[in-house]
């Protein structure tokens, strides 16, 4: 079974067969982790519970009665997902040592499920970020940064003392996730996605990102970042996997009111045959500042794979496009102001010894709890919400996203399908050049391209696409009509097909443990 197939036909089949035991794939799973610790993916790895749900899955399949296609299957869980029982920190100081009393509905949806959750994977501190580099546990290291292709291609032969200093970054916010599922060390992970935290890390780690259409799943116990605009993503190595997490997850929630009030039927994906009727939409301004030639000339190399295979290529405009990422930003943190207000020293969380007013306690708190990034966000959020600047910023931010939305509205009127676009400006960076920009100025550069389908609301997925001159994965993202899930991830996989994205070679974790890493590469789930 090759890397590039999945769940469904693969290890769920080889649960219920008895080839493979769930007690055997989570320990295969945790010394991989732990082969993989200078990664630094994971936060929390909760073996002891992880092993006792992989046993009590060998029970289910042992007596014929497995959960369904999840029972027994390996995931990771974005830390800022509450868990009941195992820590939830959002990489920050303010929750170090936080145990949430309930989990997620996502969460508690995957377990329902059979499902065996590993750990908590690590993220810029509470998901503001787009390198996964500013949480309070580390950066997180692209897995891509050991692999054959990388080292054969940009780290210098003569000087391999500089090895150390050369990885590159996963992007975020959801870095940790993307990292696990790339490593192998989980067969899917759960991520956020507010501006594109869960398809950007997708793009530079080589695997599937996909953030469905707004309030399909629900946000209940995912700690809030903009209330608006968050979405549970999906990351896993291949399409069909996306599909088989999201029929798991999608569906009301009576603990979320913003979710959809209809059922959702899960769908099994079909092999696209034939793409003549379908209408691939190109927004000339997604050709941003800063898009490097190489993902614009694989971005057009896209487009004529489509019309080479007969369907219809056309170039469409949404005009309020280069507003979005100002507009987003007000937005952003007007609504992080009011979320982070909950985090004020007497409820949970980080509390200041500071006793000399109950407003120094605050302070003190909300001063050694949060880092620079999530401080500067409450300051601007606090701004633009002030009555004197209230129309003046965020009424109007809220009138053009409603104008970028109507954008969207227009073109898929006009008969367009599937909108394609890059997913980022460039590949991975390396770790020593992303940090040289401050946090801000990299989210405006690296969210770009998109947030405009989180202010929509829209579906979008993040497709492995080649490996750039680097001998780094670049990604491809189909953008879709709300709640045409089905539609997106069917071409989406008809992408996936045709690109044959290559298998990660990890040469650092095949010295580290040959055996695991030979059985997770002839392993996916669907």
């Amino acid at each position: 079974a090759a890397l590039s197939r999945g769940l469904r036909s693969q290890v769920s089949a080889a649960l219920k067969e008895g080839r493979v035991a769930p007690t055997e794939l989570c320990q295969r799973c945790l010394a991989l982790i732990k082969s993989t610790k200078f990664l630094n993916a994971y936060i929390t790895v909760a073996e002891e519970t992880a092993l006792k749900q992989a046993e009590e899955s060998e029970e289910r399949y042992k007596r014929g009665q497995p959960l369904g296609i999840l029972d027994g299957i390996p995931i990771a869980i974005k830390d800022n997902f509450n868990t009941a029982g195992i820590e939830t920190t959002c990489a920050s100081n303010m929750l170090k040592g936080y145990i949430s009393p309930y989990n997620a509905t996502v969460v508690q949806k995957l377990l329902d499920q059979g499902a065996v959750l590993l750990g908590k994977t690590n993220l810029d501190e509470f998901a503001m970020g787009s390198g996964s580099t500013d949480g309070v546990f580390g950066p997180v290291r692209n897995p891509w940064s050991y692999s054959k292709q990388y080292k054969e291609k940009s780290v210098p032969k003569s000087h391999p003392e500089d090895e150390e200093s050369n990885w590159v970054i996963t992007g975020g916010s959801s870095g940790g996730s993307a990292a696990a599922v790339a490593s192998f060390t989980c067969f899917a992970a759960l991520g956020s996605d507010t501006g594109g935290s869960t398809r950007n890390p997708a793009a530079h780690c080589g695997v599937v990102g996909l953030k469905p259409t707004y309030g399909l799943i629900s946000r209940h116990g995912l700690i809030p970042l903009v209330n608006s605009m968050d979405v549970p993503g999906i990351l896993t190595r291949c399409v069909d996997d996306a599909a088989v997490l999201l029929g798991s997850l999608a569906g009301h929630d009576p603990k979320d009111s913003t979710t959809i009030q209809d059922d959702f039927k899960p769908f099994e994906l079909l092999n696209l045959t034939d793409v003549s009727k379908l209408s691939i939409g190109i927004p000339k301004e997604y050709h941003a500042p800063g898009l490097s030639s190489e993902i614009l000339a694989l971005w057009s190399k896209a487009a004529d794979l489509f019309k080479n295979a007969g369907a219809k290529v056309v170039e469409v405009s949404l005009p309020h496009t280069p507003y979005s990422i100002v507009c987003y930003h007000v937005l952003c943190t007007a609504e992080v102001a009011s979320n982070m207000a909950r985090f004020d020293g007497l409820e949970y969380g980080h509390r200041s010894d500071m006793k000399d007013s109950t407003e120094s306690l605050y302070a003190a708190t909300r001063r050694e709890g949060f880092n620079d990034v999530v401080r500067g966000r409450i300051l601007s959020g606090n701004y633009f919400l002030l009555k004197q600047n209230y129309e003046k910023y965020f009424v109007k931010a809220q009138k053009v996203r409603r104008l970028i939305a109507n954008d969207f509205v227009k073109v898929f009127r006009s008969g367009v399908d599937i909108l394609l676009t890059p997913t980022t400006l460039r590949d991975a960076a390396p770790y020593t050049e992303f940090i040289q920009e401050d946090n801000r100025t990299r989210s405006a550069q690296d969210d770009i391209l998109t947030q405009a389908a989180n202010m929509a609301g829209l579906p979008a997925i993040s497709v492995p696409t080649a490996l750039s001159e680097r001998g780094l994965p670049v990604g491809l993202q189909f953008i879709g009509r709300s709640f045409q899930e089905k539609q997106l991830l069917t071409v989406a996989k008809w992408f996936e097909k045709q690109v044959q994205f290559p298998v990660i070679q990890l040469e650092e974790v095949k010295r580290h443990d040959s055996d695991v890493f030979q059985h997770q590469k002839s392993a996916s789930f669907s």
